[in-house]
């Protein structure tokens, strides 16, 4: 079995490095602070007010039994240590309760090499809140409280993607002693170069080559005419399609692995999808955003040669197998990107739903074909033994209900206990956006394909833009159809 690119169980994970704690992430990105990112986690977004109310001058966001939690912003001279101490001495004094600390580099030109900037959550209690703010710019310098956002912050134009990084360690061969790899030194040396291309790669870049070893031809040899042995029975007709105009204009074959900027270039033409490098597992609010701007994040390095059919993480082999195909299908590009739209700004409860619809679709999902059920999801099709296991007498088949399949528990070792399958990957279409036209949000979005942004339609003079262009389109099929009845 091979598992997504996303998980729906953790939502935290370095910036840097697939070392789990508080990434680090520079000023210039995600709008508020990292406070936001450290709150991935569910059970540590529970307790906090959604929206900040103003104490005097202060943004303060819960008032409970005699104290308030806040975001405090200040600056420290990194040169001398006093201000350090006097700052602890403060909090120590006003009883602080601390529950988020970071600090990063000032961000003021002049003093970025020896100021940090500190971002501190914390409880104080509400009668002292004044006087400890007025202590604390006595040794502190640029002292603020700072609102948090109502609703999680996500992408708005493509290259804000570069911030959607957020890896998960589960399954890594440095970490999972039962990873194919992780007693082969030579294979994680090889895994951790080619990740390392992804975790530099900025939007715009070219998409990194990657020259294969014939070790990895060779594992992506037989997993490629294994799979392709059993397509024409088992996949779906957009798939094979699909496949085959890979074979003919991305060179897909057993003899070379497809490079990322082959597969980019034919699908962009194709459906407006491109790639973009991804050094592992991502979290899945930073996958599903990618989608909503028609990118797939994609990895580089194959599995362990020790067990070709099997992989406990995305690999090339899951991707370009798995999932490209049904991307080359307009269909199916639209399918997923509805998906990754109903994401943006969606609360952490929204988005374990959606990623778990993901799972039992995009992954593992099944449709009828002329009477036959076929599979199209990317976990079924880039695994040999469970494709065949899914489509045989033994699994449990329910009809697709975004409903009821947003709370179906699911299985990222072993094959799924329940398959769900579509009338059509049109029908699958029509019934995720109908769920995703109920996700509670104060706002709309619509993809803007000129500029690749996402428009937030959250105020009237937006929604009659949206409406005026949708005008003009109208317009022109009018003009089209009379054109046709002359």
């Amino acid at each position: 079995v091979t598992n997504t690119n996303i998980n729906t169980t953790a939502h935290l994970s370095s910036h840097t490095m697939k070392t789990e704690g508080v990434p680090a992430v520079p000023f210039s990105g995600k709008k508020q602070s990292l406070i936001e990112d450290a709150r991935r986690d569910r059970s540590s977004t529970s307790s906090i007010s959604p929206e900040p109310s103003r104490f005097g001058d202060n943004f303060v966001f819960e008032e409970k039994q005699g104290r308030v939690s806040l975001n405090i912003l200040f600056t420290l001279n990194n040169q001398k240590n006093a201000g350090f101490f006097k700052t602890g001495k403060i909090f120590e004094t006003f009883e602080v309760k601390l529950l988020h600390i970071e600090s990063r580099p000032g961000r003021k030109q002049k003093n970025s090499g020896s100021d940090l900037e500190f971002l501190i959550k914390c409880e104080v209690h509400s009668s002292d809140l004044e006087v400890f703010l007025n202590s604390l710019k006595k040794v502190a310098d640029d002292v603020c409280t700072i609102p948090e956002e109502k609703v999680p912050w996500f992408p708005k134009r493509i290259k804000d993607l570069d911030q959607c990084n957020f890896l998960m360690t589960k399954f890594d061969p440095e970490m999972d002693s039962n990873h194919p790899g992780y007693s082969d030194s030579e294979y994680r040396k090889r895994r951790a170069y080619i990740s390392e291309l992804a975790f530099g790669y900025k939007q715009g870049d070219p998409l990194p080559y990657v020259e294969y070893t014939e070790d990895e031809v060779s594992t992506w040899r037989e997993i490629y005419l294994k799979l392709r042995s059993i397509y024409p029975s088992l996949a779906c007709r957009q798939f094979l399609e699909g496949l085959q105009q890979l074979e003919t204009e991305c060179g897909y074959s057993e003899e070379r692995i497809p490079q990322l900027r082959d597969i980019s270039a034919f699908l962009k033409e194709k459906t407006g999808f491109q790639l973009r490098p991804v050094a592992g597992l991502l979290s899945a609010r930073d996958f599903l955003a990618s989608l909503a701007f028609r990118v797939f994040q994609c990895t580089q390095y194959i599995r362990h040669s020790s067990a070709p059919m099997h992989s406990p993480e995305p690999d090339c082999c899951h991707e370009l197998l798995g999932h490209i195909p049904m991307l080359a299908d307009k269909e199916f590009a639209q399918f997923s990107q509805e998906i990754g739209l109903a994401s943006l700004g969606a609360s952490e409860e929204e988005i374990e739903k959606l990623s778990t619809l993901y799972w039992f679709t995009v992954e593992f999902g099944l449709c009828k074909q002329n009477g036959t059920v076929k599979a199209y999801g990317a976990g079924l099709l880039s695994s040999y033994g469970e494709l065949i296991y899914a489509l045989s007498n033994e699994p449990k088949y329910k009809p697709f209900n975004p409903e009821e399949t947003a709370v179906q528990s699911y299985q990222d070792q072993t094959y799924q206990p329940i398959y769900y399958v579509s009338e059509s990957l049109e029908d699958a279409k029509i019934k995720i956006r109908r769920y995703a036209a109920n996700i509670k949000r104060p706002f709309a979005v619509c993809y803007d394909p000129f500029t690749c942004r996402v428009e937030v339609l959250d105020q009237p003079s937006k929604i009659k833009t949206a409406l005026s262009q949708m005008r003009e389109d109208l317009k022109t099929l009018q003009h089209a159809l009379e054109k046709l009845s002359v």
